[in-house]
């Protein structure tokens, strides 16, 4: 590679790659900045570059640092988009030859110990500069440094963020889709949470948290039925953002619309969340679907017959399934029991099919069937929304004031190829942050998330100048 402008160095070629090279190669005020997308497989990164003037894939498999320090040393800034857990040995090659690196992953153990060695060597890693962590840090301290620059004091930090369906495309009963395995999502659904409200710190058990769900009305976006979760641990925000002291309300949430927890909280008192072997998936020949639901609720299976239950009278399997709901103290209602019913017959759970032989454990069974039935759909969008609350107090009788910033962001299809909201929405920034470097406007040396001014003012103007929206109003 023959050295002609800044060369940015994109580790990875999922569907967040090419966003942040598009980004890159396009942005007009700096000289031209080429794009090396590496990938352990080749075709992946030529499919991520495809049309992209200024872009050029390679193969690489990061485990071989020879081959990633040969990359490495040819361009400028480094950004990871890889898994987390590749990143702290990507980082020492970096520091090592004294290359700048971004990430979109929070900060763990092992990239905290690379503080000093990074000051040392002048290297910045700029970490968690992606939507949430990445976007939503930046609105964040915006927000307070601004409040502190008048003297306010925070009183609340509320956040909500969320990849959702666009509206055309929550077309199920969970009002849900995955872009990838569900495994995932449904195992952060059981993660325990720990926030503060009005002084009081609330822990939230994983087993309880999507009954703790609690409906959300946003005035400036009225058509959305959402509802939030909390998202971990809120409380090493109040540390983050330095107003830990002064907020009586920190909280961070997860977005869903609404009727999306109450589902998934009941299926996982049926037990299609549990990750032990089932005995009866033990066996050689596999169970259909309709008999291990009858396993897990305990119904004789005395009707193989689909009765519709829209306006319509219910019987046999349906009623028998509707009855032990309510008996086992799922549903207290029968109005929500139609509705789960609703659900296990989209996802296929009553099915007389032959549940697959890999499929070991009830949470194996329906994590199969949500990656089946809830896959987005061609030219289907997704969206992303992120809105944050910050209320401020002031000590000389200024009035109280509720600043409030929002994101909507929706996937695109141009030229027939498909863009999603959190695709755009990661990449971007992550090719923002590695713009700033590039520039030299990042001073920082270390281990850094994006909280200062000298990051989060660049870096939001050139968010909105990339399209991505930000609406800000203040309400006394």
């Amino acid at each position: 590679m023959d050295k002609v402008g800044p060369k940015v160095l994109i580790l990875g070629a999922g569907r967040v790659c090419r966003p942040a090279a598009e980004f890159l190669t396009s942005y007009q005020n700096i000289d031209q900045v080429h794009v090396v997308v590496a990938s352990l497989y080749q075709k992946d990164a030529e499919e991520t570059v495809d049309g992209i003037k200024n872009a050029t894939a390679a193969q690489l498999d990061v485990s071989d640092t020879e081959s990633l320090s040969n990359l490495v040393s040819q361009v400028d800034v480094v950004v990871s988009l890889l898994p987390a857990s590749f990143h702290a040995a990507i980082a020492r090659v970096c520091i090592e030859l004294k290359k700048h690196l971004v990430t979109a992953s929070y900060v763990d153990d092992s990239m905290s110990k690379l503080e000093q060695v990074a000051q040392g060597a002048g290297v910045t890693i700029l970490c968690e500069m992606g939507l949430d962590p990445g976007i939503d840090h930046m609105l964040s301290m915006k927000m307070i440094d601004e409040a502190h620059a008048r003297n306010g004091k925070i009183k609340a930090f509320t956040s909500f963020c969320g990849g959702l369906p666009s509206p055309a495309a929550a077309n199920n009963p969970l009002a849900y889709k995955f872009s990838w395995s569900p495994a995932g999502a449904i195992r952060a659904g059981r993660n325990p949470a720990v926030y503060k409200f009005l002084g009081e710190i609330i822990n939230v058990d994983g087993s309880k948290l999507y009954e703790s769900a609690k409906r959300l009305r946003l005035p400036e976006l009225p058509a959305f039925a959402l509802e939030h979760l909390p998202n971990r641990n809120s409380l090493m925000y109040g540390d983050l953002y330095g107003i830990s002291k002064e907020a009586s309300t920190v909280y961070r949430s997860t977005l869903r619309y609404e009727g999306f927890s109450e589902i998934m909280a009941i299926l996982a008192k049926i037990g299609f969340f549990d990750a032990e072997n089932h005995p009866l998936l033990q066996e050689t020949n596999h169970p259909t679907y309709r008999i291990f639901l009858n396993e897990l609720l305990n119904v004789n299976n005395i009707s193989t017959s689909d009765t519709k239950i829209n306006g319509e009278e219910s019987g046999g399997h349906d009623d028998e399934l509707i009855s032990r709901l309510m008996m086992l103290g799922h549903c207290k209602e029968k109005e929500l029991a139609v509705k789960i019913l609703k659900t296990i017959k989209f996802l296929g759970l009553h099915e007389e099919t032959q549940i697959p032989e890999d499929c070991s454990s009830a949470f194996s069974v329906i994590c199969q069937r949500m990656e089946q039935r809830m896959a987005y759909g061609h030219n289907e969008q997704d969206m992303v929304l992120l809105h944050h609350e910050v209320e401020v107090e002031y000590p000389d009788g200024r009035p109280a004031e509720k600043h409030q910033a929002t994101l909507l962001e929706f996937g695109k299809t141009e030229n027939g190829r498909s863009t999603t909201a959190m695709a755009l929405t990661v990449g971007v920034p992550a090719a923002i942050g590695a713009l700033l470097l590039l520039q030299n406007k990042v001073q920082r040396k270390g281990v850094i998330r994006p909280l200062v001014p000298e990051i989060y003012i660049p870096a939001l103007e050139i968010l909105e100048a990339a399209g991505i929206k930000l609406i800000e109003r203040v309400e006394t």
